[in-house]
């Protein structure tokens, strides 16, 4: 008996430290809103390069700013969702939204994914357009790898195929619209469900 209510205590003070060092309140249904979201924006961005007038797309070309608004409204909707759903999953589970752990975790997320984000506008800037798609799947890939460690491990594993994609775009290069569909898009739909059926459902 002395031995089962040992082992019970042990399991409840491992459960307060990963709550206190880990923010496990992220919605599968935001990710799966996400990817909705990216799937709708690449065909909104496949048809205005459809419909483009003249061979290259420059900086200062119409289609190349509706695709830059875009792709602004697709990461707006993707943290407005993400932040409304997971206030209330916090909420519900009577967790803070704001904590040690969920800061750590957005700074960790933050640090890549604006490196990334200045790397992309740097390259445009340039006029090195096919490498856009690749960076932003690889940093936002180590984004997700960064930031997995202050909250559910799921989160890695959806940043190594971020990663994978974002190489196989560079080595296949003229298609990195379909690899940011699967990246952003599908990936994100399938992460979020597994998430919503391993965690939300509960």
């Amino acid at each position: 008996m002395d031995t089962q209510n040992y082992l019970q205590d042990l399991k409840e003070i491992k459960e307060l430290m990963n709550k206190s060092t880990l923010f496990i309140s992220l919605s599968g249904l935001s990710g799966i809103l996400a990817g909705i979201y990216a799937l709708i924006g690449a065909a909104v961005v496949y048809y205005l390069i459809e419909n483009h007038e003249g061979y290259y797309i420059t900086l200062e070309s119409k289609t190349f700013k509706l695709i830059v608004l875009t792709a602004m409204v697709v990461l707006l909707a993707s943290l407005v969702t993400a932040y409304v759903m997971t206030v209330n999953k916090a909420t519900k589970a009577g967790e803070k939204m704001w904590n040690s752990a969920s800061k750590r975790l957005l700074i960790n997320f933050l640090i890549p994914l604006i490196t990334g984000g200045i790397f992309a506008l740097l390259l445009l800037r340039n006029g090195s357009y096919g490498l856009v798609a690749p960076v932003t799947l690889i940093f936002y890939g180590l984004a997700c790898v960064n930031a997995s460690k202050y909250t559910l491990r799921d989160v890695r594993y959806l940043g190594i195929t971020e990663i994978i994609l974002g190489l196989l775009a560079v080595e296949f290069s003229g298609y990195g619209l379909y690899f940011w569909v699967l990246g952003f898009g599908v990936c994100h739909i399938v992460y979020g469900s597994l998430m919503h059926f391993k965690y939300d459902r509960k």
